[in-house]
């Protein structure tokens, strides 16, 4: 296409360019988005020598430092208390995970006959419905890795079942025993030498303070993670 100032078609005077070339729409956007920051830049003070420029997003806000509305240390303080909860209830677990090894231990013992019963006793009936309480202990660590709530609810319901039902039942079955020890001083069941109603008491009570510690964290376990779900929904 010849310019008005040159040499032109024969027949036209240079004003029918309108049908001819032109520029394609998104690139004078271009032009003119370049064109306002190429003035936006010059307008801006003179920054001293020595000093690199900084793109035009380094005065925004960073992401990270961003918070939702209602968002307050409440929501930073979150992950450290799942973690925490967490971390005692796997120490409960793992003692009672040793007082149920040694309860298995005792009883194969008695059963097996590999000491006479004047050392270890036959055990008490309680003690078989006991072993149950494994159950419970393994599906609370099976809920951590996703924070599994079907896991943790099955976990308390069954402690319920498994461990505190038989305790309950283990303290009345023992405490006749128990009572003509207090009053007569006399034992039929013995532990290497020791009366055998005192240590599996002493156990009991053991192991209910350590079932009782882990149904509580559980339940605050349990009320975070629903707080945490229902935020994420709010979302």
């Amino acid at each position: 296409m010849a310019s008005r100032a040159g040499p032109r078609a024969a027949g036209t005077d240079g004003s029918d360019f309108q049908h001819r070339e032109r520029v394609a729409t998104h690139y004078q956007m271009r032009y003119e988005v370049r064109r306002g920051a190429r003035r936006a830049w010059d307008a801006t003070p003179a920054r001293p020598q020595g000093l690199a420029p900084q793109p035009a997003h380094a005065n925004l806000p960073s992401p990270l430092l961003l918070r939702r509305p209602g968002a307050g240390p409440q929501s930073r303080e979150a992950p450290s208390l799942l973690v925490t909860l967490k971390y005692e209830i796997k120490k409960l677990i793992y003692v009672h995970l040793v007082i149920w090894l040694l309860l298995v231990a005792k009883m194969s013992v008695g059963h097996l006959r590999l000491l006479s019963h004047d050392q270890v006793a036959m055990p008490y009936q309680w003690e078989y419905p006991y072993l149950l309480s494994i159950v419970p202990s393994l599906l609370g660590l099976l809920s951590f890795p996703r924070n599994n709530i079907s896991y943790l609810v099955l976990s308390m319901i069954s402690m319920g079942l498994f461990s505190i039902a038989p305790l309950i039942y283990g303290s009345m079955e023992m405490f006749p025993a128990a009572q003509q020890l207090y009053r007569h001083g006399k034992a039929y069941r013995f532990l290497f030498g020791f009366s055998a109603v005192s240590v599996m008491y002493l156990v009991l009570v053991l192991v209910v303070q350590v079932h009782a510690w882990q149904l509580y964290y559980s339940k605050k376990l349990l009320d975070s993670w629903f707080t945490s779900t229902q935020e994420k929904k709010r979302k």
